[in-house]
């Protein structure tokens, strides 16, 4: 890992290269990705079975088999082992818990001309959830996307998630029956994205799409917005530690190691005033690693992306804090609670020595879904009101027409929209 200061004179330079989220591939990514797009459009099943057969090594695949039965579900589902069968359920119900606390309220109200004024909430009819299944299987994602839609009230989910060279993965399975999906498509890459975007004759067009994936899903994902709705366009995983020193070294080590895991491009970055503990995680981390099954994609991470910064106090962590808007923040201090005025921009934040980043991925509750890339500076975490729709009302009184109307007269020629100014002073004209 690369050590950073502050206080030398090339600490901007090099902070600035670390952070830096702009690929020089990502032109081409986006140019196969709208080609891709543009090919299940015109050729709907056929292009989707064309590029699963050769991307996902699927060779002699059928359409046919690509659809997993809800029967299929429930089975894998039943022939988990007891324990691991209680952690998804358990998993599960702290999400839809959390997911509850979030719904959006309807609200009604009359104003003191009578009018009533409010909005009702309805839920989106079909989503359509991603599912990672490249370098790794994730059915915590499958329950972070899918569960807040089932709180929400949509009545359709569409999940998708690629089974190269055909294997499915069996957890995945069992969580899709736990979550309440109800169809469940083993495609993957911006094909499956542009499918659920304009549907296909097998295929359902969605409402929204949700779930990370990779760098063409990403950018397939943010191709159809507009035609369905999306909630992030998702970047390389991240996490930032702030640490006083007081913690465990080995704990420090091994949270950065969960987030470098995911892949080679995965940030893990680390500031603190001590220098002492950051020399002590460095030293874990060299220690640790080699007990890890994932060591050689940890590594390049690490070596890629990866940082220890040493910072004058922590006021000037939580500046740096603020410039990066991390996905995942651990304030791993001991009085956390004392820091978090000062954060204005974050993921989701982990408080204490005692809660890692890897429960928010699994099973605290709040959902792992989160904005990467510094997008935390103008979005937040999934939740059940992504797939919930505000729709306004107005239910004007005899009263609130006659005071209502002069005023969009007046707005309406200002616009020199006459008919709209029309309409508004037919309403306010005193009855016969």
């Amino acid at each position: 890992m690369r050590r950073l200061d502050t206080a030398a004179a090339d600490f901007a330079s090099r902070f600035a290269a670390l952070t830096d989220r702009d690929s020089p591939a990502q032109t081409e990514i986006d140019a196969r990705a709208a080609a891709i797009i543009a090919d299940v459009r015109r050729r709907g099943d056929e292009a989707v079975l064309e590029y699963t057969r050769t991307l996902d090594r699927r060779p002699d695949v059928a359409f046919d088999v690509l659809e997993i039965p809800r029967s299929r579900m429930a089975a894998a589902r039943a022939a988990l082992a007891v324990e691991d069968r209680r952690a998804l359920e358990a998993a599960a119900d702290r999400i839809a818990a959390f997911a509850e606390s979030q719904k959006i309220a309807p609200v009604r109200y009359h104003d003191e001309d009578g009018n009533e004024l409010g909005q009702i909430v309805r839920p989106i009819e079909r989503a359509g959830v991603y599912a990672p299944g490249g370098k790794a299987a994730y059915p915590s994602s499958v329950l972070m996307n899918s569960v807040p839609a089932k709180v929400a009230g949509v009545a359709e989910i569409v999940l998708v998630s690629p089974a190269p060279e055909g294997a499915v993965n069996e957890w995945v399975l069992a969580a899709a029956a736990v979550a309440g999906v109800d169809r469940f498509f083993t495609i993957g890459g911006a094909q499956a994205v542009a499918a659920l975007a304009y549907g296909t004759s097998r295929i359902p067009e969605v409402d929204k799409i949700v779930g990370p994936g990779n760098a063409y899903v990403a950018s397939a994902k943010r191709q159809v917005f507009g035609r369905v709705g999306i909630e992030s366009v998702a970047g390389p995983s991240e996490v930032l530690i702030v640490a006083d020193g007081t913690g465990n070294p080995d704990w420090a080590a091994l949270d950065l190691f969960a987030q470098a895991e995911h892949d080679e491009m995965a940030r893990a970055i680390l500031v603190s005033p001590d220098a002492d503990y950051l020399a002590a995680v460095e030293a874990a981390v060299a220690r640790l690693i080699h007990d890890q099954p994932r060591a050689a994609i940890i590594r390049a991470a690490l070596d890629g992306h990866g940082a220890l910064i040493r910072c004058v106090d922590l006021d000037e962590a939580i500046g740096l804090v603020n410039t990066i808007a991390p996905e995942h923040l651990e304030l791993a201090v001991a009085e956390p609670e004392s820091l978090l005025d000062g954060i204005r921009h974050a993921g989701a934040i982990f408080m204490g020595h005692r809660t890692p980043e890897a429960f928010g991925d699994y099973c605290a509750g709040p959902n792992h879904v989160l904005p990467t890339g510094r997008t935390a500076r103008f979005s937040s975490a999934l939740g059940a009101y992504d797939f919930q729709k505000r729709i306004s009302l107005v239910s004007a009184s005899e009263a609130g027409a006659r005071r209502l109307a002069p005023i969009a007269v007046r707005l309406a020629e200002g616009e020199g929209l006459h008919a709209h100014a029309a309409s508004a002073a037919a309403r306010g004209a005193k009855p016969e």
